[in-house]
């Protein structure tokens, strides 16, 4: 099943296909969509209201974890370190942009470049730029300002890496995989990097020690559960390599899923084999549908 750019639904011959006929035909659905209504609970809501088991995050946990300023909030409200950031919407840029402009060089003073600016609401590192001094910042604002209405602004981290832990199971006993390393060909690894033609590098296990790789997984697990994740989740780290001081990037509450993505990447080197991984995932979506099928929501 697809859903095409302009919100048609078809099946495997194109033909069109009423979402809500799903429930006649379809026992679970395994939702790898990415971005705006497809990770951002959206989706998650309507297999709600259709009554049909899902694989993943549900509707609360994908949406918090899609808007980078809320996931932000949260995490920072239970000590999970993150670089500092600032963050504004498009109506009060659009009002004072000179008053934004102040606070966030009261908040990053010019020592504090380089700058990442996002889109609040983007995956897939769509809508990001790095900002080099004032003029590169204010552009990349309104570039941000074009994919969504809020704005996150962060310190870029010195000395850079960029280490992925996928984590997988109920809320309530989360495990963590080993970690890896992406080792982007360019500045950063954004969407190009990504999914175009690109010579970025996975490695598998990272080359960390113990007790990072430890600390990382830790607050992986912890971020999983107080984001009340489920089923699975990528969480993205950036770590100073002349510190070792490692922040939370972001949660990624449906992760590319072919054999070759970084998740089931990071379980096969864990010891859980792709088609293992995804009869796990199955199971937690029907267990996760029976338990809230024996719940009274009637009012």
């Amino acid at each position: 099943m697809t859903i095409t750019q302009d919100n048609r639904w078809v099946d495997e011959q194109g033909r069109g296909v009423d979402p809500f006929s799903l429930p006649t035909f379809a026992d679970l659905v395994f939702p790898i969509l990415h971005g705006p209504y497809g990770e951002d609970g959206t989706i998650q809501g309507l297999l709600e209201l259709l009554r049909l088991p899902y694989v993943g995050c549900g509707v609360t946990a994908s949406a918090v974890c899609m808007d980078k300023v809320l996931q932000k909030n949260v995490c920072q409200s239970y000590s999970i370190p993150l670089v500092p950031y600032f963050w504004f919407t498009r109506r009060e840029w659009d009002h004072d942009q000179e008053q934004v402009l102040k606070s966030l060089s009261q908040k990053f003073p010019s020592t504090n470049f380089p700058l990442f600016v996002k889109p609040a609401n983007q995956g897939s590192s769509v809508g990001i730029t790095k900002a080099h001094h004032q003029t590169e910042l204010i552009s990349g604002i309104e570039t941000a300002l074009i994919r969504d209405t809020k704005v996150v602004v962060e310190i870029a981290v010195s000395d850079v890496r960029e280490i992925e832990c996928a984590v997988l199971d109920p809320n309530d006993s989360p495990q963590a995989s080993v970690l890896g390393e992406i080792i982007p060909d360019r500045e950063f690894y954004d969407y190009s990097a990504k999914y175009a033609d690109s010579q970025s590098q996975a490695i598998i296990p990272a080359q960390l020690s113990k007790k990072l790789t430890e600390q990382i997984q830790s607050v992986a697990i912890k971020a999983f559960r107080v984001l009340d994740c489920y089923g699975l989740a990528r969480l993205d780290f950036l770590v100073n390599g002349a510190t070792s001081e490692f922040y939370l990037n972001e949660v990624n509450t449906m992760p590319g899923f072919t054999p070759i993505s970084m998740y089931p990447k990071l379980w096969e080197a864990t010891g859980l084999a792709y088609s293992d991984l995804l009869d796990r995932l199955i199971e937690l979506a029907f267990a996760r549908f029976r338990e809230k099928s024996a719940l009274n929501l009637i009012h």
